[in-house]
């Protein structure tokens, strides 16, 4: 038996004054998956799959700054927007010499990822989705909230922060509305509210959600992108989410009607309920699509 940890490896790199961090494994010859984490989380999301990939992949995960161990300077030192974000991400790709790679993006990750891609379309070679929404049509009910507090932020403001900062919406995020709680591990999301309770956290996170406001304005450039390039695309979908709808997965297919998707037992970060699932539908897709 080989414990899953032998092949990791925890760096960071600095760029422009800040330090980056990231998990990387696998061969450096191999074919590159770049995982793109979500919100609250951190490249930790990916722990579990990253070692399942590991031995036909190089694979790698960073911290975007202000989250996980990556550095987090304070609002008016470092403009907390996805285009800033996705800035210092394409720099890291270009320290990292990560000429084509595949991106696998979750949540927050769809965001920033979809800005890479539309940068550097070149450098794609497929596209996996795991709960990250580009179209309206995912958009749950709790996204009323949210839209209120881009329309008006000073009145809106505390029930933001109720609405995706508290403990139980952090909670919520993980379990959603599975069947299976039990299979949740309470460390996830205590964990995350940790580093949400950490000094300057709700100021950094409360300034790049309002900024989240251009993401949904970028839709139709997102979408004409999938319509041009026509991308390999893999999207993996946790049904129990109560963030993003399952409708969000299948529209997809109505820019790029060969998207193989996946409705999947587990919540938002899918990966919790369904490693394994996840792991074998990737190596699948990703064996074929990059073959050819």
């Amino acid at each position: 038996m080989t414990s899953t940890r032998t092949g990791m490896r925890y760096r960071s790199i600095e760029l422009d004054g800040l330090d980056i961090f990231y998990r990387e494994a696998g061969p450096r010859d191999a074919p590159v998956v770049l995982l793109l984490h979500g919100f609250p989380s951190s490249s930790r999301m990916y722990a579990t799959l990253m070692p399942l990939l590991a031995q036909d992949y190089r694979v790698i995960a960073p911290d975007y700054p202000g989250f996980g161990h990556s550095s987090a300077p304070a609002p008016d030192a470092f403009k907390y927007t996805f285009d800033h974000l996705a800035e210092v991400m394409a720099r890291f790709t270009d320290a990292l010499e990560l000429k084509r790679y595949t991106l696998v993006m979750q949540d927050y990750g769809g965001p920033v990822g979809f800005r890479l891609a539309l940068s550097n379309p070149e450098r794609i070679e497929a596209l996996v989705v795991q709960n990250a929404v580009a179209h309206e049509a995912g958009l749950g009910p709790l996204w009323q909230t949210r839209k209120a507090f881009w329309n008006d932020r000073a009145t809106h403001e505390a029930a933001l922060r109720a609405n995706l900062l508290s403990f139980e919406a952090t909670r919520l995020r993980h379990v959603g509305r599975s069947p299976s709680v039990d299979r949740y591990d309470p460390d996830t999301w205590t964990d995350e509210f940790a580093f949400l309770s950490r000094a300057g956290q709700i100021d950094i996170q409360t300034e790049l959600f309002y900024d989240y406001r251009t993401n949904i304005e970028r839709y139709p450039q997102w979408q004409r992108y999938l319509e041009e390039r026509q991308p390999p695309m893999l999207v993996l979908w946790g049904k129990y989410d109560p963030s993003f709808e399952v409708e969000g997965a299948y529209a997809y297919r109505s820019n790029l009607p060969g998207a193989e998707v996946h409705l999947l037992e587990g919540g938002h970060f899918v990966l919790d309920e369904a490693v394994d699932q996840v792991a074998a539908l990737m190596v699948q897709f990703l064996g074929v699509r990059l073959a050819r």
